[in-house]
């Protein structure tokens, strides 16, 4: 009995971690359907206009929609790197033991769909957005496994979050790789400049947030002038942050993430009309593309990956964990959403294309998280 205060010292931050994303995801799923229905009503074309407005900060001005996509989720991104650090330190990426399942599984999950969109979209306009199905969106697939209680084990929580976690890494490495305009030497050298002094910073012990505050505002400066997407920013922010202070800065940030940027991320770039003339001018090999790689390369990628892990192994499946309900939580890792349209936005930008991104993901998302659910809820 003297055991089990430590035993909840060490779960409770990934029990509030959980909580946090499980309900943001249902916040989440509310702001897409507001979106949707505002984009579709008779005021629609407000929903659009007001994405677009212009907002200026200083001499810069840009639209609502751009502060949102280029700023607000940079603070998104800094605590997917938070997330990612705590999990390479402490958490299940921290052993080879703990890691290898997820990763094979995250691995898996990222090849397979990327190939399929790959194979339906060939060389047609829609082929940059490959990237798109590769990415789950740990709130919403985090937000389906509360929502069926306590008869999830716990090791298939932690292994759905540890997979979220890697697909984030991939995600991140897409986008500074595949997914950045010309570079400007000047940038990179400033953004260099800054992660010399945060590494300073972190040498040195220093555990002031506002010290990072500011230099976290340089650096995202430096990066958006260097020609990478700006929101890579956060990660690298998030990689000098000294792990006395990490778990200080992920409890602030986890809510006003949660239940803030990540919904009105949400009802900014969710809203698509569903209208027969709009229809028509879909691009159905990028939806079709990002829906079949989310619903059937997801699935086939985890599930493969694990087994091959696992018959090595090289892995075992978590305690309490069979391959039934591995099955089940693979078809949530198909929930792309976020950083999907995240992601869609870099490779399309705006009009019949992405529009035709926001429609495979809704989709995909949609069928993999209902079938999740209920594969899971009747085994």
């Amino acid at each position: 009995m003297q055991d089990r205060p430590m035993v909840e010292r060490f779960l409770r931050p990934f029990q509030q971690f959980m909580a946090a994303e499980s309900a943001g995801g249902i916040v989440l799923l509310a702001c897409t359907v507001v979106a949707l229905m505002w984009a579709n009503s008779p005021s629609g074309d407000a929903y659009f206009s007001v994405w677009e407005q212009a907002v200026g900060v200083g001499r810069v001005s840009k639209s609502i929609g751009h502060w949102i996509n280029d700023g607000l989720m940079v603070v998104f991104f800094l605590l997917v790197g938070l997330e990612i650090k705590r999990e390479l330190l402490t958490g299940e990426l921290s052993s080879r033991q703990q890691a290898t399942l997820p990763i094979a599984a995250a691995i898996g999950g990222m090849i397979v769909p990327a190939a399929i969109y790959a194979a339906i979209n060939g060389r047609h306009e829609g082929s940059p957005g490959w990237a798109i199905p590769m990415a789950t969106d740990i709130a919403f697939a985090l937000g389906v496994l509360a929502l069926l209680g306590k008869r999830i084990p716990l090791g298939l929580r932690v292994f759905l979050a540890a997979l979220a976690i890697v697909d984030d890494i991939g995600a991140v490495l897409v986008i500074a790789f595949f997914y950045t305009g010309a570079l400007s030497w000047m940038g990179l050298v400033g953004a260099a400049a800054v992660l010399v002094l945060l590494a300073i910073c972190n040498r040195r012990g220093v555990t002031h947030p506002a010290i990072y505050a500011l230099l976290g505002v340089a650096l995202w400066v430096s990066v958006l002038a260097s020609g990478i997407h700006a929101t890579i920013a956060g990660v690298l922010l998030a990689m000098t942050v000294p792990s006395a202070l990490l778990p200080r800065m992920e409890h602030a940030l986890l809510r006003p993430v949660a239940f803030g940027i990540m919904p009105l991320f949400a009802l900014a770039n969710a809203g698509v009309r569903l209208s027969t003339d709009v229809f028509r001018t879909l691009s159905w090999r990028v939806a079709a593309g990002i829906a079949i790689g989310l619903v059937v390369g997801k699935v086939l990628g985890i599930v493969v990956a694990s087994w091959l892990a696992v018959r090595s192994r090289r892995a075992a499946l978590p305690a309490g964990v069979d391959w039934k309900q591995l099955v089940g939580v693979s078809w949530l890792g198909g929930i792309g959403f976020t950083m999907s349209l995240f992601v869609a936005a870099l490779a399309f930008g705006s009009g019949p294309l992405l529009d035709s991104a926001k429609v495979g993901i809704l989709a995909g998302s949609l069928f993999a998280g209902v079938t999740g659910a209920a594969l899971l809820r009747f085994r």
